[in-house]
């Protein structure tokens, strides 16, 4: 019988620590999406922003003020530059990004 509280006990720990790690490793899609914003230069320097699968498009007022190294930092795999338009890709996290994004501005 102490064999099996031992073994119940040990999956509990098991599960317990599963649950924490999981809740570490889950993104918190305000803190990114007001890093984001920052990045782009704040919300008044954002005139649209869109999303289109894995891209997350955004059109700016002044693109000279964009921290392109911070974004990359945040997880962006690439930025294309066109005009007065960056089109982020974020993977599958453009989605969210773009709702709480728009909860913002």
């Amino acid at each position: 019988m102490d064999t099996w509280i031992q073994y119940l006990l040990i999956i509990l720990a098991l599960i317990i620590i599963s649950l924490i790690v999981a809740k570490l490793m889950k993104k918190d899609f305000h803190l990114e999406a007001n890093k984001l914003i920052n990045y782009l230069g704040g919300k008044e320097n954002i005139m649209n922003a869109e999303c289109n699968m894995s891209r997350f498009k955004v059109i700016l007022k002044d693109i000279s003020i964009v921290d392109k190294d911070a974004i990359e930092k945040l997880g962006a795999k690439g930025i294309v530059e066109i005009d007065n338009q960056l089109k982020i890709i974020f993977g599958k996290d453009a989605k969210q990004l773009k709702k709480y994004i728009d909860e913002i501005i």
